[in-house]
């Protein structure tokens, strides 16, 4: 048996309007959600158009793997715990087809490789690793949907299931937490140039063990892992099937290892040390066919890891590309990390994200969402959620 997936209505509509404007190919990413049960499409997006050189006709020979892994890398900053890059897309003409799911194969492989790359968390055993490759006709708009095993470079495609769905993601459900981050990365005077971006990731991965060895309360409680998420809520729910149900999590990070771990202290000797401090807003959706405990928390969890390492990722791209590569220095040094907003989706109760420096004025960051996910955002629903934090 193949995978299903569940694809939100307007991703059909997206994938059509592309196919009528389709030179002689277009591809794209497909973002949602992953269960044991069954995989949800909310969302396609194009990949966004590079000037072609002169005088040479696109061809599927030509593909620009890096131009779409980079753009799976930005998408993927701008997803809520919970969501996902899921696989790519590739409209094509008659012509074409034929070469189509090796092209679409290639880049399964490559988009997985380079997100995979950048994780500081680690997969669980029953993690699903299928990938979709989508394939449509321009000219027939038949749909042959495909999966691969991301994590084997060697697997060979599976049929699977394309199901349209309207308001697939009208009513899921919402976990949010403030994290409050003080984090303490010490540069070791034998560390080459002060790699600052090196170190800090070093840092991060420790800090992101100790977010994985948390205890989430869910609305001031403990749950059991494989309870149902809404279990003794069922009756609150009424008639508010349409809106979204929002649970509060406190995160509680261990202090010590206890008494059964022993632990060794180390003496090194240090040049400086990096300091990140402040609160961070941290947001995971859930589908609503009897999600459990696990599943949300663990979406949950991956968010906060992720919103804090993609800060600084872009916090160094920001001071390189500004300041060029970071020298030497021993002075005292304070910047402000981007702060996190939050733009609603049509027809949707999940929420997509963004970050912004100070300086940046909002339409900055509207160009953004129309050039990575092809959606036009107005400038009132930009919620920025939290204070600045450096």
């Amino acid at each position: 048996m193949g995978r299903t997936y569940f694809v939100e209505e307007g991703v059909g509509q997206y994938l059509s309007e592309l196919s009528t404007a389709v030179k002689p190919f277009v591809t794209g990413l497909l973002i949602g959600q992953c269960s044991p049960q069954r995989d949800y499409v909310l969302r396609a997006v194009r990949t966004p158009p590079r000037e072609q050189l002169q005088n040479s006709p696109p061809s599927l020979a030509s593909l620009d793997e890096e131009w779409i892994t980079t753009h799976a890398s930005q998408v993927s900053r701008m997803l809520p715990g919970g969501l996902l890059v899921l696989g790519v897309f590739m409209v094509v003409t008659p012509e074409l087809s034929k070469d189509g799911q090796n092209a679409l194969r290639k880049l399964v492989f490559s988009v997985e490789k380079s997100l995979s790359k950048r994780r500081l968390w680690k997969p669980v055993e029953e993690e699903v690793s299928d990938r979709a490759a989508l394939q449509i006709c321009s000219a027939t708009k038949k749909v042959v949907c495909r999966t691969y095993d991301g994590q084997d470079p060697k697997s060979s495609a599976k049929p699977a299931d394309w199901k349209y769905q309207s308001a697939l993601s009208a009513s899921w459900l919402a976990l949010g937490c403030t994290v409050n981050v003080n984090i303490h990365i010490p540069l070791l005077a034998t560390s080459p140039n002060h790699d600052l971006q090196k170190n800090t990731k070093n840092g991060l991965n420790r800090w992101s063990k100790q977010i994985e060895e948390s205890v989430f309360l869910i609305n001031g409680q403990v749950k059991d892992g494989d309870t149902e998420l809404l279990e003794g809520q069922k009756k609150l729910r009424g008639n508010t099937q349409s809106s979204t149900q929002f649970s509060d999590v406190k995160v509680l990070t261990q202090l010590s290892q206890g008494p059964t771990h022993r632990s060794t202290a180390t003496v090194q000797v240090c040049s400086g040390s990096i300091n990140l401090r402040g609160a961070v807003k941290c947001r995971a959706y859930i589908h609503n066919n009897r999600p459990r405990v696990k599943e949300a928390v663990q979406a949950l969890k991956r968010d906060i890891i992720n919103t804090l390492s993609d800060r600084c990722e872009i916090l160094f791209e920001d001071l390189i590309l500004n300041e060029g590569p970071q020298t030497k220095s021993f002075e005292r040094e304070y910047h402000i990390l981007p702060q996190r907003l939050f733009v609603p989706v049509a027809g949707s109760s999940v929420m997509l994200s963004d970050y912004k420096f100070g300086d940046e004025a909002s339409g900055e960051i509207q160009e953004r969402f129309a050039e990575l996910l092809d959606q036009a955002v107005q400038a009132e629903d930009l919620h920025v959620a939290e204070d600045t934090s450096t």
